[in-house]
């Protein structure tokens, strides 16, 4: 299937062929058959992936300074990696669709096969979107009307906001098609409207829709014009659907408004407010978000769990029905903000012209109606170069498929594992869009949205998992039971359940390589300090300080039923790096959280002492209220009167060591690259097991014991 795609890093626009999803779990699979290009938010990320580096960087001071505190800790050449590899990744366009539904995910119960539906999806000719974001098409609504209801659920949400009531004048600043489809709900809402716009054509539009004009083109005073229409007494609300960057639009709404009137932001204005303007007549003012509750909450969009109806009337599904309902009975009419009809192969230069063209309002894009497209497998074609590569790996007793590609795999995994002999077979992942991606950066034969196909090729004998974390035993048991050598992230497993589905499928493999992404003990630091501890005479004590900084509350990592938590889920890395410099098992485990468990971060920071077999303790602090600027990981040893500390994979020193002192990098190296070609080599039978499988299980069981913040805990049996 087709996929309209952007690199972030050059602007290029693409329309990508792709494999088609799969309906997952509470999802819909659709044919798209009309999508509508956003003239604001779209034209706006086209310009930013066409503008050059510094100018991006002037875009978003934010992420600047992100970028200086990773320079502090990680050094220029990784954070310059990180940077160029996220402008790099694949950003899909689009979020106005309508279309057909083809595929029903389990667990969806208020859709169908052959129904009608708008959702968010994006510019492709198959979508796959959670139930909770789609809405059923009434039968009088063409599919190229219906592709606005996305577009009408964001006026909508502001309005709501608003809370209009009957012959209240109500101002709206911006009359794109946010703006325009707001000023028709209003005045069908029984308000009188006062549309600010300084686009001539736009304002012709918002006055065939009942709306009294201020054409800000010709010089009109906008305030002025509010207090004529007002008769004096100010708005009594104001919608700004408009895009500036600067306060003098939220100060104009300001001075319009009557004393204790309401303003609310739909648009991106800059937020600068004067006090005084708000202060004296005590105004309302909140920012709306997107088509309304439920919006960017896991647990409502991907998990389907839908707000009480009386309790919340109106979720971001509900408001989509609401204009849907409006377009069905006449009292929204989107035909007028249709500027351009192309069909869906001349989608690259819909946006050319949306960006050359400012008039352009609603693009609508038209799709085949045939037989949807199916194929979840899609050949690659690479240049005569990178074929010739590809060919010379061929003979390759390694030959792989990778399944996921998100941000880890592209950035890290991929480009280890492309300097190894290893033949890459093919990639998956569930959307398509990243798989194809990358198999194009990595020469890659080809890619698929369905990972069976990895498990059923006769010809892949090696699979490397970078999945979320709750898949991780589940596809790592399957590759085994398929005959296929596994390297898998960490984690092994987030709970006992999973750890033995592998450690089962293990046992009943014929010498299969199964390997997890504990990275760390094949640092240069890591291979030194066992190697100067295996003299050691006594038990060693460890303490690792990690400062992980904080995530959001609904982060998946924290989620643990998904991430397994950050103990299960990172945490992980540093149990394993003790145990492998000591070359001992975890007897015992406990664990202790920070806090009261009042707010959201409390729980993550987190102390864990676990004792080895030989006697050794090992102290985790697992913090995430600390400074960026500090380093990130720092490691002390301390045994036979001598002491060994890394400082974040840079700088590893020695205090009373006959024969070391320091071992310093020019740059970080947490032992990723050294890790895959030592997998390979392993896979090809150079040498024995690379993990034991008795070490793995025993710091994972470490790991999700430490998880539960629970008292000691006995390993040794």
């Amino acid at each position: 299937m087709k996929q309209v795609i952007q690199n972030l890093r050059s602007g290029m626009l693409e329309l990508l062929e792709v494999p088609c999803p799969r309906a997952s779990a509470g999802h819909l699979l659709i044919q798209t058959r009309s999508t509508v290009i956003s003239a604001g938010t779209e034209r706006m990320l086209v310009e930013f992936g066409r503008a050059g580096l510094v100018a991006k960087a002037r875009q978003q001071p934010d992420k600047v300074r992100q970028v200086v505190d990773k320079i502090k800790t990680d050094g220029l050449l990784p954070t310059l990696e990180a940077v160029f590899g996220k402008l790099d990744e694949p950003m899909p366009l689009g979020y106005c669709n309508a279309g057909v539904v083809v595929e029903t995910g389990t667990g969806v119960n208020r859709f169908s096969v052959g129904q009608r539906v708008v959702s968010n999806g994006p510019h492709a000719e198959m979508v796959q979107r959670p139930e909770n974001l789609c809405a059923a098409i009434p039968g009088n609504v063409i599919d190229d009307h219906a592709a606005f209801a996305i577009l009408g659920a964001i006026g909508l949400q502001g309005i709501r906001l608003v809370q209009p009531q009957i012959g209240e004048s109500v101002a709206v600043f911006g009359l794109g098609l946010i703006g325009l489809l707001a000023t028709q709900i209003l005045v069908a809402s029984g308000c009188r409207v006062l549309a600010i716009d300084p686009d001539a054509y736009r304002s012709d539009l918002a006055r065939q829709f009942g709306a009294t004009v201020v054409d800000l083109g010709n010089g009109a005073d906008p305030v002025a014009a509010a207090k004529l229409f007002s008769a004096g007494h100010g708005m009594d609300a104001v919608l700004i659907t408009a895009s500036a960057k600067d306060d003098e639009i939220v100060s104009q709404a300001a001075q319009m408004s009557r004393k204790r009137g309401r303003i609310v932001l739909v648009g991106t204005v800059d937020l600068e407010l004067h006090r005084a303007e708000f202060y004296e007549k005590e105004l309302a003012f909140q920012v709306s978000c997107s088509y309304g509750p439920g919006r960017y909450d896991a647990a409502y969009e991907e998990k389907g769990l839908d707000y009480p109806y009386a309790f919340v009337r109106w979720t971001e599904q509900r408001n989509i029905e609401a204009v849907l309902q409006m377009m069905a009975s006449g009292r929204l009419n989107v035909e007028p903000l249709i500027t351009t009809r192309l069909p869906s192969d001349r989608a690259t230069d819909a946006f050319d012209l949306l960006v050359q063209d400012r008039n352009q309002l609603g693009i609508v894009l038209q799709y085949p109606q045939g037989e949807p497209p199916g194929n979840r497998v899609i050949p690659i074609v690479h240049t005569e170069s990178s074929s010739a590569a590809h060919t010379n790996r061929a003979a390759s007793a390694v030959r792989v498929g990778i399944i996921g590609a998100g941000t880890f795999a592209t950035r890290i995994l991929l480009p280890a594992l492309v300097r190894t002999p290893a033949q890459l077979c093919s990639i998956a992942s569930a959307g398509g869009v990243s798989a194809a991606h990358a198999a194009r950066k990595f020469k890659i034969p080809s890619c698929t949205s369905d990972a069976r196909t990895i498990f059923d090729d006769s010809a892949v004998n090696t699979v490397v998992i970078a999945t979320q974390h709750n898949s991780h035993a589940h596809l790592t048991a399957a590759a085994l039971r398929a005959g296929k050598h596994v390297f898998v992230e960490k984690p092994l497993a987030i709970d006992q359940e999973g750890l033995d589905e592998v450690l089962e499928a293990y046992e009943a493999s014929d010498g299969l390589q199964l390997a997890v992404g504990f990275n760390r003990r094949f640092s240069p630091h890591g291979i030194k300090m066992k190697e100067l501890l295996a003299s050691r005479s006594g038990p060693a004590s460890i303490v690792t300080v990690v400062n992980a900084g904080s995530i959001p509350a609904d982060h998946w990592l924290r989620d643990p039923k998904i991430g397994g938590g950050r103990i299960v889920g990172e945490g992980c890395h540093w149990i394993d790096l003790m145990s492998f410099i000591l070359d001992q098992l975890i007897v015992s485990v406990s664990a202790t959280a920070v806090g009261n468990h009042s707010s959201e971060t409390d729980d993550d920071s987190t102390t864990v002492t676990l004792r080895f077999a030989d006697g050794s303790m090992g102290t985790l602090h697992y913090l995430v209220k600390g400074q960026r600027a500090f380093p990130k990981e720092r490691i002390t040893v301390f045994c036979d009167g001598r002491v060994l500390e890394l400082d974040n994979f840079r700088v590893l020193r020695g205090w009373g060591w006959p024969s070391f002192r320091q071992l310093r990098l020019w740059r970080q190296d947490k032992g990723h690259r050294t890790e895959m070609v030592a997998f390979v080599a392993a896979v090809t039978g150079d040498r024995a097991p690379l993990m034991e499988i008795n070490g793995l299980s025993n710091v994972t069981i470490a790991a999700q014991n430490a998880s539960v913040h629970s008292l000691a805990k006995d390993l040794s049996a």
